[in-house]
């Protein structure tokens, strides 16, 4: 009796204790992820060994799923720890190496999958491993190893359930090395034109101090021509003026000798008029002598005929003065 009842309650204790797995699993399954970590625990401290160790499995998961990595890290840890999780033990690499790339250990992660890859023998679990891998590649921004991963999902695996993303981020990084190659040609044509914008800026600076420097020399050029013109003229005027002075000079010297001529005609004018008059007087008028008066005219007429001559001479000098000067 005693032993039929200890029988019955273990069935109506691991019977209840399903029904609580049961129920985390739900919860899991329908994203209430926090509500199934709950269910769960109470099923992993109320089970027997296995079946806590694989609702442990459940919580590292719903863990992983709700964002708590740290947490799902240390369960996945402590669940490969034990003896009791050998229907486990396969998977926990697949799944720490997830939980490493969301904590952001890639190089960790990578090293993790890719010993589940190799340990694996069916097509699931290997394109599982190399999507993963890819995707922690793809975080580094080692974009050609990426791909390669990514391509051998969408090659060999093309039944994979990773076959869409894996095929989705081969075409965004072949988009992405489009954009790179763009822009290193849009960097290569603007660092370009920034050295042809210098360039022109450089010639256009030298040009203008080029201007200018020709600018300057022209200036003293002109300058140094006008000061040689004006040089030039100044000489030729001084040089005219020179002559004009010696011409000058010269007028005047036969002015005064044409004026002292005159004065000389003059005063022997007076003279013979006197002698004349002295003469007119001495004599009568009965017996002046007809050839005395013809010889006195004629010596009057040649003095006068000189003196016009002088004073005709003193004119012509006179406006040739005058028109130099002009």
């Amino acid at each position: 009796m005693l032993l039929a009842a200890v029988g019955l309650l273990a069935a109506a204790a691991s019977a209840q204790t399903g029904a609580t797995l049961k129920d985390g699993l739900e919860l899991y399954r329908g994203g209430r992820w926090r509500d199934a970590i709950i269910s769960l625990r109470q099923t992993a401290a109320s089970a027997g060994a296995d079946v806590a160790a694989e609702a442990q499995y459940w919580i590292a998961l719903a863990e992983l799923a709700s964002g708590d990595y740290e947490a799902s890290l240390r369960d996945l840890e402590d669940l490969s720890a034990k003896k009791n999780a050998a229907s486990f033990t396969a998977e926990i690499p697949y799944q720490k190496g997830r939980v490493l790339y969301h904590l952001g250990r890639y190089d960790e992660a990578i090293q993790m999958l890719k010993t589940y890859g190799d340990a694996s023998v069916d097509a699931a679990r290997k394109s599982a491993s190399a999507y993963w891998i890819g995707e922690c590649l793809y975080a580094l921004g080692r974009f050609t190893e990426a791909r390669a991963a990514f391509s051998l999902v969408v090659d060999r695996y093309p039944d994979s359930v990773k076959y869409e993303a894996s095929y989705y981020r081969v075409s965004l990084i072949d988009q992405k090395g489009r954009e790179t190659e763009l822009l290193k040609l849009l960097k290569w044509s603007h660092e370009e034109s920034l050295k042809t914008v210098e360039e022109y800026q450089k010639r256009e600076r030298s040009y203008e101090q080029a201007i200018v420097a020709y600018q300057k020399r022209i200036a003293d050029m002109l300058k140094d021509t006008r000061l040689a013109d004006l040089e030039a003229l100044a000489k030729k005027q001084n040089e005219r003026i020179a002559a004009l002075e010696s011409r000058l000079s010269d007028a005047s010297a036969k002015l005064e000798a044409a004026e002292k001529n005159s004065r000389d005609l003059a005063a022997q004018l007076e003279a013979a008029k006197l002698e004349a008059a002295q003469a007119a007087a001495a004599k009568p008028a009965a017996t002046v002598s007809a050839p005395a008066p013809t010889t006195d005219a004629g010596r009057v007429g040649r003095l006068l005929a000189i003196k016009a001559d002088a004073l005709d001479l003193r004119d012509s000098i006179m406006k040739r003065i005058a028109g130099d000067k002009k």
